[in-house]
């Protein structure tokens, strides 16, 4: 049951990541981009119809259904594997968590609109890193905890109490 716990976190990065593109949608939806740091990064509003970096971007609309089901398929069983956790996977639990969040708030906008609303945009010069939001960065943090944890890299160790 200490798993379930984490469910917290993910809600958050579900209202956060629905919060955030509303915002988006509502101050850049036909407006240029708004710049941050100038050169560098700025917030421009994109609808991405593909996963993550565009991939099958321009694919006749099938992507849509195949992106909802796998999400769901991961979800369901992210949180089987939260509801099993031990108090001292707190690394796994937070990464599951975390991408558990990503997931669900991505498949949200796919039921609603049918893509993603991307929002967060790095780039310099000519080079431009994919469009994201908080959805993504969320997957994103998990999976390295995931890869750092397969390498044996613990950044969040449960002491034990004596």
């Amino acid at each position: 049951m200490y798993g379930i716990r984490w469910l917290i976190l993910s809600a958050i990065v579900v209202l956060v990541d629905q919060i955030t593109k509303l915002l988006a949608v509502k101050h850049l939806l036909g407006r240029p981009p708004v710049v941050v740091v100038p050169g560098f990064f700025d917030f421009s509003l994109v609808y991405n119809t593909g996963a993550a970096f565009g991939l099958l971007n321009k694919a006749e609309g099938w992507q849509n259904l195949f992106f909802i089901v796998v999400a769901t398929l991961v979800s369901v069983f992210l949180v089987f594997s939260l509801y099993r956790m031990n108090r001292s996977d707190i690394q796994i639990a937070m990464a599951f968590a975390l991408i558990l969040g990503g997931a669900i708030g991505n498949v949200i906008d796919r039921i609603q609109q049918g893509y993603v609303v991307d929002f967060i945009h790095w780039f310099y010069q000519d080079w431009h890193w994919p469009t994201f939001n908080i959805a993504d960065s969320a997957i994103t943090i998990g999976a390295v905890l995931l890869v750092l944890d397969v390498l044996g890299l613990r950044l969040f160790v449960r002491q034990n109490r004596t």
